[in-house]
């Protein structure tokens, strides 16, 4: 009996925990949009306590229980309004996606990039017979050729996590289909709708907090973490200096590597926002019926002639 009694205690608590922070988050959020300098003064890069102060608060509040739980309330808020007025909840999905497909189809050209670059260092290395390459005029950009080879890689993780939404919406990705063909339409969409939840969305927040500590790890110091308090994190920040990291994989290689840090939370960040989207209109969808299978959905079309090709013949 007392067992039971504990849990149910573990339980009450856990549930009372949600609800206080669930209203917190209102305040929090109030507070945020009302007080902007408080966390937005780094910005104005004057190096003072104060703007030191706002910094540390980004990076505390940035992978935070009240982040997250302002992010839920938000979510829940459009998802309420959308239930009562559906027109509003589809130009939610039509801004959200259209900002997953802006981004893709910009950073698609990194792509191109990528391979005009690799020509360029093979006829400087094999033609020219060149240790390097200058771009620019009066103050020039000059990089040994390993440095822009090692910076192919750039250009190929941007393809990679700002198109990877891109792709989610054009339905591009590889899907590994066991029992989903075989449901009807409203199944298929109740599916979607519980994947984004409880695959996409947790699986975006664990990224996060382990990758938004390791980001500012290679920005400045003292090094910061998840376990350290915001007063701690408030008595640090008189220390706190830039110090961007700069080291490469070899002697003359690419000395950009925080980079790559950025575009992890860029795409966790990305995948966090999608997922809101794809519930969204999975929702609609099921709500509406088959009719409204890819409605409003902004779709690459291939025009005569852009068809791939798919067969050979002998």
């Amino acid at each position: 009996m007392g067992d039971i009694m504990n849990e149910e205690g573990g339980l009450g608590s856990g549930i009372l925990w949600i609800l206080e922070n669930l209203a917190m988050a209102f305040y929090n959020l109030g507070y945020a949009i009302t007080h902007p300098n408080s966390w937005l003064d780094w910005l104005s890069w004057e190096n003072t306590t104060e703007d030191k102060q706002s910094l540390m608060r980004v990076i505390y509040y940035g992978a935070s229980v009240e982040f997250f739980f302002v992010c839920l309330v938000v979510f829940l808020t459009i998802f309420a309004v959308g239930v009562w007025k559906r027109d509003f909840l589809w130009g939610v999905v039509r801004v959200l996606e259209g900002f997953a497909n802006t981004f893709g189809r910009l950073f698609a050209w990194a792509g191109l990039l990528m391979v005009l670059q690799q020509v360029i260092i093979v006829f400087m290395q094999r033609i020219f017979t060149r240790p390097d390459i200058v771009f620019g005029f009066g103050v020039p950009l000059d990089f040994d050729i390993s440095w822009y080879a090692e910076e192919l890689k750039l250009y190929n993780a941007m393809v990679v996590a700002l198109c990877l939404t891109y792709t989610f919406v054009q339905g591009g990705h590889v899907r590994v289909d066991l029992v989903y063909s075989a449901v009807k339409f409203r199944t298929k969409r109740m599916i979607d709708m519980i994947g984004s939840l409880i695959f996409m969305l947790p699986m975006a927040t664990l990224i996060w907090m382990y990758t938004w500590f390791f980001l500012w790890r290679s920005l400045m110091v003292p090094p910061v973490n998840a376990t350290t308090a915001l007063d701690r994190m408030m008595l640090k920040a008189r220390a706190v200096r830039w110090n961007v990291e700069t080291i490469g994989f070899s002697p003359n290689g690419f000395t950009g590597y925080f980079l790559f840090k950025v575009l992890m939370i860029a795409m966790v960040g990305m995948i966090f926002i999608h997922a809101w989207a794809f519930f969204y209109r999975s929702y609609l969808e099921w709500r509406e019926g088959e009719e409204s299978e890819n409605k409003y959905l902004d779709k690459d079309v291939l025009e005569e002639g852009e068809e791939p090709y798919d067969h050979a013949e002998f």
